[in-house]
Formats: structure tokens, C-alpha cells, sequence
């Protein structure tokens, strides 16, 4: 009998939401995404010590040894991600950047120079960028360089907007982020059509077909598989080992979403102002935002303590 997963194939393209090689082997997703949470939890996994200490032998003598150390693991492990995956691998950009365009462009052509050092190309590759203001313009500029984006921690309808006249490859809006707040401010729960995780996120989607933007909408940050179905038929949905095992385990067909059909909003090109304004009229966006780069931000810092203790282990021994 057909599972929910391969049925829910037919209409979505899924990507696996971890760094875990065993869960990516066994799920077989078309693509992966990465960020630091999930290097992090790589790096304290002992299958994954060999990439760190290729990591840190390929950045002695550098100037920065430490960063450039963090930035080789993540190449690393997205190395071994593409070779189980058909399509590509999100690599993610330091957040403690996020606020710096820049800097962000800078660490997003160094990453993808790592990855072309090791033999894979940049169309096998998306850099993730925080979709901030200075995040989204860093990110046109490297749409121009033929370096593709993937623009995370999108919870306001502004962030979309910018993100699509922007011409990025792709946004992940996020669905179980906006719901937790939800739940915490209402103190209720939402079910289907009714989440508004899973309204956000099919609001952006109707927005950018009715007005033939490129940008690819991929779902993220799920509960449940609720909310995983109330969106079936939107481009991407990127999806937890767990949440994917348990959609595997269902048997059952997937329809496609009705939410993704209804009323579009009319189109508005935001400058700067017009984003920052819209941006903070949205409550629950902008704590999102700043917790999740914040979030992020612990765990980056969090993957360098480890790599530098492996450091000085090494240079004792």
C-alpha cells in the first residue's frame, strides 16, 4: 500500500532537514538542507570525528584557524550529503553576519570556493542566509555571481516580498516557528487550514505564482505531519528524519492542499523603509527573526568551542 510519503513525492519535492548521513541514506530525499544546530549536533556524533579533524588540518597556518577550521566542516559534511542526495545542499552562513551584507558576501563566495575546491560544483550547492534586509540584498547580489541562496528564518509577508524582487532562488518560510508563537500568545492549538504556520506559508506561495515569480517556496520547520499535508503541493517542503520515518510509516494518499488556491495579495515592490516598517509591524516576525538568529548564533558559537578544544587535544598530543 502506498505511504503517505511516497504519495505526498508525487506532488512536493522533499528535502530532508538534518545533517544526519544515516537518516539521509535510509529517507532518500532529493535535497538537504544544513544549519548550525544541526552541524553542531553532527560534530558531537563520533562517526563525524574524521571531518573535524580534516577540518582542522586544512585550516593550519591560517590566519584564522578557528573559523576557517568551522568553515571546512560544513563544507565537509555537505560534501558527504551530496554524494546520497540528487540534488543539492543548503550550507548556511555564520548568523552572527546577518546584519553585515558584506561580511555575507564574503563567507558566502568563501564557502562556495571550499565546495569547488572539493570538486563540487556551485550548482550543487545553495548558501543560507538569514533573510534580513542586508541578508536578502547580499543575497541578489550573489543571484547575479550564479551563487543560489537560500534564504531562512522567513516569517513576515515583507521578508517574501523583498526576498522574490530580489530574484532569489529560494526562501523557507517557517511554519512550526509561527505556530509555537501562535499557540504561546493564544494559548490555543490550530489544526490544517486553520494554522497559522501553514497560512503564512501558502499566502507566500499563492503571492508568487499568481505573480509568475521563479522563487522556489519551500516549507520548513514542522510539528507535525498535520501541517506537513495542509501544505502538500507547494514546491518544497523540508522536512525532520523523524517527521519523514513517521509519513513513511502512514499509509494513505495526500491530496493536494486547497489552501494553496484563494486570494492573492496585489503586488508591492518594498524599499528599505517600506520592508523595515512592514517587517516590525509584524509582532511575531521579528521576535522569530532575532530569536532564531540569536538561536543560531549559540550554536555556531557552541561548534567553534568544540573544534577548539579538538585543537589544542591535537597540538598536546
Amino acid at each position: 500500500m502506498t505511504s503517505k510519503l511516497d504519495s505526498l513525492r508525487q506532488l512536493t519535492t522533499i528535502v530532508a532537514d538534518t545533517g544526519d548521513i544515516n537518516a539521509i541514506r535510509t529517507l532518500q530525499p532529493q535535497d538537504a538542507t544544513t544549519n548550525p544546530s544541526l552541524l553542531l549536533k553532527a560534530a558531537e556524533q563520533a562517526e563525524y570525528t574524521h571531518l573535524l579533524d580534516q577540518a582542522i588540518a586544512a585550516s593550519r597556518g591560517s590566519h584564522d584557524p578557528l573559523t576557517d577550521a568551522c568553515d571546512h566542516f560544513a563544507v565537509a559534511l555537505g560534501g558527504e550529503i551530496i554524494r546520497l542526495v540528487p540534488g543539492r545542499v543548503s550550507t548556511e552562513v555564520d548568523a552572527r553576519l546577518s546584519f553585515d551584507r558584506a561580511a555575507t558576501l564574503d563567507k558566502a563566495r568563501k564557502l562556495i570556493e571550499g565546495y569547488e575546491r572539493a570538486g563540487i560544483t556551485r550548482d550543487r550547492v545553495l548558501i543560507k542566509i538569514a533573510a534580513t534586509w542586508e541578508g536578502i540584498q547580499a543575497a541578489a547580489e550573489l543571484e547575479r555571481e550564479q551563487i543560489q541562496c537560500n534564504l531562512t528564518l522567513l516569517f513576515s509577508f515583507a521578508q517574501a516580498r523583498a526576498c522574490a524582487d530580489a530574484g532569489v532562488h529560494l526562501i523557507s518560510p517557517f511554519v512550526g516557528r509561527i505556530y509555537d508563537w501562535y499557540c504561546k500568545r493564544d494559548g490555543r492549538d490550530w489544526q490544517g487550514l486553520e494554522d497559522p504556520g501553514v497560512q503564512s506559508v501558502a499566502r507566500i506561495y499563492r503571492y508568487y505564482k499568481q505573480h509568475l515569480y521563479e522563487t522556489v517556496v519551500m516549507g520548513a520547520s514542522f510539528r507535525n505531519i498535520g501541517q506537513i499535508e495542509a501544505l502538500a503541493g507547494c514546491d518544497r517542503l523540508t522536512i525532520s528524519p523523524a517527521l519523514l520515518q513517521q509519513l513513511a510509516a502512514e499509509a494513505g494518499h495526500v491530496q493536494r492542499s486547497s489552501g494553496l488556491l484563494g486570494e492573492v495579495d496585489s503586488r508591492e515592490v518594498l524599499d528599505e523603509q517600506a520592508f523595515r516598517w512592514q517587517h516590525n509591524d509584524d509582532a511575531m516576525a521579528t521576535e522569530k527573526l532575532a530569536e532564531g538568529i540569536r538561536a543560531f548564533a549559540v550554536d555556531q558559537q557552541k561548534l567553534e568551542q568544540l573544534l577548539a578544544a579538538r585543537m589544542r587535544a591535537s597540538s598536546a598530543a
